[in-house]
């Protein structure tokens, strides 16, 4: 019987043929991949001829395809449309993977042959992406290794292992505990202050479970507008409470020990590998280099920004207090609160927003940024084989008309799908010996659902949401590479965000909101007095939110960037990393790290600053824009090419070429009213 992952998609775009495959034809597909890609390792190492950069460099970039095309798709679907038989599967061959990862990095006879063509780089007269590809070869093997001695080689292909067991344990923890809870409300009363959309929502959610009145989960659409409006303040710090023990209670789903051992293994994996730290390790390849500039980065914005912080929460505490005489303002009422000064101040609520965002709308509305941006266009495609009824997939066109990429929306919670909002790839775009492939690339979020009544309807952060994974989407589908490992997002981790956040700023500009943000019953155009508040409003409560952000960095720094022996209480470890950035009274058994996935599931240990780090980079690069025209032609090429470049290009000299200077934090301070 064939195994439809291991043969030739023959599908439109060779797109994956998910409707043909099935869960037992996994675990077989990845034994057979990676036997394969033995072999073209093999191959390459068992060659007579000496190394060269096309029979060693090139072809290590082109062996392994058939397994890193069935690993997206497996792997993408386990945080999509994951079901117990899948994470089964998934903690059976990541092992297989992380052997197999190491087997290739700490073969000696390979990295002897790389060795041979690195020593020869300045003679071989290669083009800036084949240099760059063999530096990153070359060090994707001194950094991972290959130096070492065989004691030392074991320890770490172990480690490798059980660090990818602990983070696919963690995220499926996670998952685990907020499919868990449930909020059912039977009173009426207990709804009030909420939103029609948020009621129909729970009603609905109810309805499916076969529960009598309504159901609040802890799925950030249902969660958020909850914690938002709800002027039952006990029922908010109920669910305050459900949400801060995520992976933190005492049952099979408890996080505690997965994060001690994976930051303990990670610090022993750097150790092995001749770093100081994690952090060291990582950072090496990043653009900020080292722990003591992120630091330094953090706390030079938290100096900034806590004033303005705590001047936010005094002025939301004493309008507490006036309005319901709330004597000590806890965080379950920071959300509740805010809404409501931001109501008072602006006159503006999300409310009277969301009827101008309707989700087909706003979706259409990046399109059309993108194609005055960029000439690309975007089709709504039906013959494309889909995972889920949910999805959408759209075929992307240049401004020749030529294909560009697939892309795939899939917009909605489900409780097979992780929290939370990504891009991911399918397929990465490679141009090798004019074999050229383009990508296939999917944005995954979690919006309110239509309902009856009333189609999906965003809030304004859903709105920036969508428009940052879409930024993400555009680096992704845009490249103009030959390799595939140095195409779209494969970039330094704390560029990776630039392309994402730049494209935020699309959403506050008038000449871009005019084209999509259109009321869903009348067709009208968002008046220029709700756009006006929308800009005015934009920085209310930005010293708070920053500070936050910087918590989350200084804590992914905290348990990286220190020579840890051992954490003995992971809750008193975060409160004291947290001390500096306080601003609310502390809770008791509320934790962030158990269920803090960025650091601990994805890739973003020792680099969560990139958020921060690459709001610089945007507010200035979008200050550009603003400088020219959010449409100037001349300045949307240049950004193209930033876009379309990859991981070609060191991403500081990338953005120089852009800009034509080095970023400053002016612009970011100066938009986010920090000055």
């Amino acid at each position: 019987m064939t195994n439809p992952l291991l043969e030739k998609f023959e599908t439109p775009f060779e797109s994956a043929p998910f409707s043909k495959i099935k869960n037992d034809d996994y675990k077989p597909a990845f034994i057979q991949a990676i036997d394969d890609a033995k072999a073209e390792i093999d191959a390459i190492t068992s060659n007579a001829e000496a190394p060269t950069f096309e029979n060693t460099i090139e072809a290590m970039e082109l062996s392994g395809e058939k397994l890193g095309r069935i690993s997206s798709i497996f792997f993408n679907l386990n945080s999509a449309e994951t079901n117990d038989e899948i994470q089964q599967i998934a903690q059976e061959v990541s092992p297989l993977l992380s052997e197999f990862g190491n087997d290739v990095r700490l073969n000696q006879d390979l990295f002897e042959r790389i060795k041979v063509v690195y020593n020869q780089k300045d003679s071989l007269k290669l083009t800036e992406e084949q240099a760059y590809l063999l530096e990153k070869k070359y060090k994707g093997f001194s950094r991972n290794g290959a130096n070492l001695n065989e004691e030392d080689k074991n320890k770490l292909r172990e480690i490798d292992k059980q660090l990818a067991m602990l983070s696919l344990q963690f995220g499926q923890n996670v998952l685990a505990e907020t499919n868990a809870y449930e909020l059912i409300i039977t009173d009426e009363n207990d709804l009030k202050g909420l939103p029609q959309y948020v009621i129909d929502q729970a009603k609905a959610d109810a309805e499916q479970k076969k529960y009598e009145g309504w159901l609040i989960t802890l799925h950030a659409p249902s969660y958020i507008p909850f914690m938002q409006y709800a002027e039952n303040r006990e029922l908010r710090e109920k669910l305050f409470r459900a949400n801060g023990v995520k992976a933190y209670q005492n049952n099979e789903y408890n996080n505690e020990e997965n994060v001690k051992n994976i930051v303990k293994l990670r610090q022993e994996r750097a150790k092995i590998l001749g770093y100081k730290t994690h952090a060291d390790y990582v950072l090496e390849e990043r653009m900020a280099k080292k722990p003591e500039t992120v630091l330094d980065f953090l706390h030079d914005l938290l100096t900034k920004a806590k004033p303005f912080a705590e001047k936010e929460i005094k002025e939301l505490a004493a309008f507490a207090k006036e309005v319901d005489g709330i004597e000590t303002l806890q965080r379950w009422d920071h959300g509740y609160y805010a809404e409501k000064l931001k109501q008072k101040k602006f006159s503006l609520s999300d409310e009277e927003l969301k009827p101008y965002f309707q989700l087909e709308n706003v979706i259409q509305g990046a399109f059309d940024v993108a194609t005055k941006l960029y000439g690309i266009t975007f089709k709504e495609i039906q013959t494309i084989d889909k995972y889920n009824e949910d999805i959408t997939t759209y075929e992307v066109l240049d401004k020749n008309g030529e294909f560009l990429s697939l892309l795939y929306a899939d917009f909605f919670p489900r409780s097979g799908k992780r929290p939370g909002a990504w891009m991911t790839s399918y397929r990465e775009a490679s141009n090798v010996n004019g074999n050229s492939k383009r990508p296939h690339i999917s944005i995954v979020c979690n919006f309110t659902k239509p309902t009856k009544d009333t189609p999906s309807l965003l809030t304004f952060q859903e709105v920036t949401t969508l428009f940052h994974e879409f930024g993400h989407a555009l680096h992704g589908m845009l490249p103009n590479t030959t390799y595939e490992s140095l195409s779209g997002t494969n970039v330094y981790w704390d560029f990776v965000e630039l392309p994402s956040q730049f494209y935020e700023n699309f959403c506050y500009e008038p000449e871009a909101l005019k084209l999509f943000a259109k009321h869903y019953k009348t067709g009208e155009i968002i008046p220029q007095e709700l756009i006006d508040k929308v800009r005015e409003s934009s920085t209310f409560m930005e010293g708070y939110q920053t500070v936050r952000q910087l918590s989350f960095g200084l804590l992914d720094m905290a348990y990286h960037a220190n020579d840890l022996v051992e954490i003995n209480d992971l809750q008193q470890f975060e409160k004291a990393t947290f001390k500096q950035t306080e601003l609310y009274p502390e809770v008791d058994k509320n934790i962030m790290s158990t269920s803090f996935s960025h650091i601990f599931q994805g890739g973003y240990s020792s680099g969560y600053y990139s958020y921060k780090w690459a709001e610089v980079l945007d507010a200035d690069a979008f200050a550009f824009f603003q400088e020219t025209g959010i449409f100037n032609q001349e300045t949307a090429r240049k950004f193209y090419q930033l876009l379309s470049s990859g991981g070609t290009v060191e991403p500081m000299k990338l953005y120089e070429e852009f800009r034509g200077h080095k970023p400053t934090a002016d612009a970011l301070l100066k938009r986010a009213g920090l000055v």
